[in-house]
């Protein structure tokens, strides 16, 4: 894939995300303000119930009932003497004179809790009267024949919050509403009556009671908070599968780019490793083409120097070319895990040694030193790998490193640590990470001024790792440091 496409791809999947979580994200706010009205409908009804309630409980409590005794004792007159029916009656068509086309013929009046009488402008007659307070006591005497009575339901001309405010909570609390409100009654649009109103704060929702016992010029009024975490927790399952989907998707697609993303990188690395295969191959080939070329045609055989010279050229050039066969098969050996170790107890001083001197000796311009105790440092190792990832990191510090290179072996109680440092400069932190990679190379535009297919340090890793041991790169005071661990059994 080329860049072009990758590029459109990419854009693809942002514009996708970026519509994926809109879409979401609208359909999460319109089901909030669904859930939101829903639950201000639930605070209407609960309110309304609870006032329907009040209202009942009200007329049951304050219900009376008056039975007409029929009695004209001596007792019952003597006890009313001081009382004038007829200048009652007056009073009270006075007071009320104002009613339209309504007359007055009789008025009972209350002189006790339970008692008081009757005076009946037609009859001219004084009855006593019984008083029953109670919705039971009225509907028992409903059963009772031969007895007059008439019933009546008091009403109270102010509603009573601290009874009607415990059915409020009642409501919410069966709807699982737990959530403070406030009251307030309003006559002509005047507060007259208020509950809590001092918690009351901005952003509050509010609400009238739409019963009809209300009074005509009366309004009642709930006040309540927003309850967002309730509206929430309504629609916390909805909101949750879209969550998860969206994820779902977002994750899906950004593992679909990673995937591209490795194989346009694996198409450059063939790429490249053909390249360099390509180009390494060709050169101890047409050495050794030449060199026999000219053995044939200069007829040099009679010549035994230049014979030995050119066939100590093609021996060469053929050991070159076998080494990078070994090395993709060494490769292709790690990638399978077919590779088994031959450990054995190596004196790992001695061995760093000898690997030191063979670079020094071959890179005079170098100066490679190396610290470590007098003691006898013995791991189990395999000579033969472990040697040629020694080599491979140190191979790696002579062509891209400084002009220094440090080595330091130090045994510690646990394990074997082993720094190999220079203070050369050609990594950075962009590549670091990528340094152990299979066939990476740092990259340095179209050229590479020293040859290789970037498998030393895959290699080198790989063989580490398989000892039970491990290595990072460490860039730090202008040095690269390669750091390895071994276990010290």
């Amino acid at each position: 894939m080329n860049d072009k496409k990758y590029k459109w791809l990419l854009y693809l999947i942002i514009i996708t995300i970026g519509l994926t979580i809109a879409v979401q994200g609208y359909w999460n706010y319109k089901n909030y303000l669904l859930n939101k009205q829903n639950f201000i409908n639930q605070v209407q009804i609960s309110l309304d119930n609870a006032l329907d309630t009040y209202y009942a409980d009200l007329a049951e409590s304050n219900q009376m009932t008056f039975i007409d005794m029929e009695s004209d004792t001596l007792f019952f007159n003597e006890k009313l003497k001081h009382l004038n029916p007829d200048s009652i009656l007056e009073k009270f068509q006075i007071e009320y004179k104002n009613l339209p086309d309504k007359e007055v013929y009789g008025v009972t009046q209350i002189t006790s809790n339970n008692e008081g009488f009757t005076f009946s402008k037609t009859d001219k007659k004084l009855t006593q009267v019984k008083v029953i307070h109670g919705k039971k006591a009225t509907d028992s005497i409903k059963l009772l024949k031969g007895i007059t009575a008439i019933y009546i339901s008091i009403h109270n001309d102010t509603l009573d919050f601290f009874k009607l405010n415990p059915l409020i909570d009642t409501e919410f609390n069966r709807k699982k509403f737990n959530i403070p409100h406030a009251l307030r009654l309003y006559k002509n649009e005047s507060v007259i009556n208020s509950y809590n109103t001092e918690n009351i704060k901005s952003g509050f929702l509010k609400t009238t009671a739409k019963s009809s016992f209300l009074k005509n010029d009366e309004t009642l009024e709930l006040v309540y908070p927003n309850a967002t975490r309730i509206i929430l927790m309504q629609g916390l399952s909805g909101i949750l599968l879209s969550l998860l989907l969206s994820l779902a998707i977002i994750s899906s697609l950004f593992y679909l780019l990673k995937i591209i993303k490795h194989q346009k990188q694996l198409a450059e690395v063939k790429n490249d490793l053909i390249s360099n295969i390509t180009h390494e191959f060709k050169t101890p080939i047409a050495t050794i083409s030449v060199a026999l070329e000219s053995i044939k045609k200069f007829n040099v055989i009679d010549d035994k120097e230049k014979t030995k010279t050119y066939l100590d050229m093609s021996n060469n050039q053929l050991t070159k070319l076998n080494i990078m066969v070994e090395k993709l098969l060494e490769t292709a050996t790690l990638d399978s895990n077919s590779l088994d170790l031959n450990k054995e107890p190596v004196n790992i001083s001695d061995l760093l040694s000898t690997i030191i001197d063979k670079h020094q000796m071959q890179n005079e311009a170098k100066t490679i030193s190396f610290n470590t105790s007098k003691e006898e440092i013995i791991a189990n190792v395999d000579v033969f790998h472990f040697e040629n990832a020694i080599n491979n990191i140190i191979d790696n510090a002579i062509k891209y490193g400084g002009e220094i290179i440090s080595i330091y072996l130090k045994k510690q109680t646990n394990q074997i640590n082993i720094t190999i440092s220079d203070n050369g400069n050609s990594l950075t932190k962009a590549n670091k990470d990528k340094i152990f990679e299979k066939f990476y190379r740092v990259p340095k535009g179209n050229t590479h001024d020293v040859k290789g297919f970037g498998i030393g340090l895959y290699y080198a890793k790989k063989i580490i790792e398989k000892h039970n041991g491990s290595i990072h790169l460490d860039l730090n005071n202008n040095l690269t440091t390669f750091k390895i661990s071994l276990p010290n059994e």
